[in-house]
């Protein structure tokens, strides 16, 4: 994962493809939330954000 990362940076530096990075961190967050909502005590509550 850390290789993955430092790729993605690299890339990123040398394409000045910086927007790519807002993008990355909400799918990420959005890829939390659903893994958290799978069998957890506050799923109900991130249903109701939807």
């Amino acid at each position: 994962m850390k290789s993955f990362l430092k790729e993605m940076m690299a890339y990123m530096s040398a394409r000045k493809k910086w927007w790519l990075m807002p993008i990355m961190l909400i799918l990420a967050a959005f890829g939390a939330l659903l893994v958290l909502a799978q069998g957890s005590a506050i799923a109900p509550f991130i249903y109701t954000i939807f």
